[in-house]
C-alpha cells in the first residue's frame, strides 16, 4: 500500500515503522505542520517523503492515518474525508471518539473511515518517540464498525491483524467511559502525583536520589505532553470527572483511615486493591 501518515509522532512514527516491517506499505507520505518533526521524520526513515498539501498527500493514497491531536482532529479529519474516494481508507488513531464521530456523522464520506484506538504508546511524544513493534500483542479498539463500509472494515482488520493486534469493538460512548476508567485516570493521577512531589519537595537532587523504581513508574506518564492530553480531557470532560470523583473518594478514604490509626481497615483496603493481580497479570 500507499500510505498517508498525518501527524508523524509517537503513534503516527510507530505505525510508520510496523507497516514498513510487515511489508504493507512499499511508500509512506507524511503530513506534519511542524518543520522539525517533517526533517526527524525523514532523517529517521519514518516516512520517504514530506507532502505539504493534504488533499494530494490523501489522493495518493490507499490508507490514510490520522494522528494529530484530538482537537485538531475535528479539523482535520472532515478535510481528509473532503479529499477522500471510494477506493481509500480514512482511521484516526485518537484517544476519544464520541465527539470526533459526532462531527463526521453526515459527511458524505463517512462510510470510508473506520474510528480505531490502538492502546499502545509512552510518555514520549515527537517522531523521535517512535518505537518499532510498539502494537504488538497490544489491543485495537475499532469504533462503531456497523456506520462504516464493511470493505473499510475489513482492510482494517487485516493492517491489524497482521500487526498482531488483538481487535475489540465498542461504540464510541463505551469506548470513551472504559478508557476514562483505563487511561484518562491513570494520566491525570500521574499529573497530580508529580505537581504534589514538585510542591513538597523542594530539593531536586532529593527527588533524583530518592526516587525509586515504584514511584518513577507511577509519575512516568506525568511525561505525557499537555498538546496531546488536554485536548483529551476537554473532549472525555464528564467521563473523566466522573472516574476523578471515584479516585478522590478513595483517597480520601484512606486518608481517613490513616487519620484514625485504623491499620486493619488500611490492610483490608490494600488486600481488596491486589485484586487487581487476577486481571492484571
Amino acid at each position: 500500500m500507499v500510505v498517508t501518515i498525518i501527524g508523524i509522532g509517537l503513534i503516527g512514527g510507530s505505525l510508520a515503522l510496523s507497516l514498513k516491517e510487515t511489508g504493507l506499505a512499499h511508500h509512506i507520505i507524511g503530513v506534519d505542520q511542524s518543520l522539525e518533526n517533517q526533517k526527524q521524520a525523514i532523517a529517521l526513515g519514518l516516512v520517504d517523503e514530506i507532502e505539504a498539501d493534504l488533499a494530494a498527500a490523501v489522493e495518493r493514497a490507499d490508507l490514510v492515518v490520522v494522528a494529530v491531536p484530538m482537537d485538531a482532529m475535528l479539523h482535520v479529519l472532515p478535510q481528509v474525508l473532503d479529499a477522500a474516494t471510494e477506493r481509500q481508507v480514512v482511521i484516526d488513531v485518537g484517544s476519544t471518539k464520541a465527539t470526533l464521530l459526532a462531527a463526521v456523522e453526515t459527511h458524505p464520506n463517512r462510510a470510508r473511515f473506520v474510528a480505531v484506538h490502538p492502546m499502545a504508546g509512552t510518555e514520549y511524544s515527537g517522531p523521535s518517540a517512535a518505537i518499532p513493534g510498539l502494537f504488538r500483542d497490544k489491543t485495537l479498539v475499532i469504533c462503531d464498525a456497523a456506520r462504516s463500509a464493511e470493505d473499510a472494515v475489513a482492510r482494517v482488520e487485516a493492517v491489524f491483524g497482521r500487526l498482531a493486534m488483538h481487535l475489540v469493538y465498542m461504540d464510541a460512548t463505551a469506548h470513551d467511559l472504559h478508557t476514562a476508567y483505563i487511561s484518562h485516570i491513570s494520566h491525570i493521577t500521574s499529573f497530580a502525583l508529580a505537581l504534589t512531589v514538585l510542591e513538597k519537595e523542594k530539593e531536586e537532587q532529593q527527588i533524583f536520589a530518592l526516587a525509586s523504581g515504584g514511584f518513577e513508574s507511577t509519575v512516568r506518564l506525568a511525561k505525557s505532553s499537555p498538546d496531546m492530553w488536554v485536548p483529551i480531557f476537554r473532549q472525555n470532560r464528564v467521563n473523566v470527572l466522573d472516574v476523578l470523583d471515584e479516585h478522590i473518594h478513595q483517597l480520601q478514604h484512606l486518608r481517613e483511615l490513616l487519620n484514625q490509626e485504623d491499620y486493619s481497615a488500611v490492610y483490608q483496603q490494600i488486600q481488596q486493591a491486589n485484586l487487581i493481580k487476577k486481571i492484571l497479570k
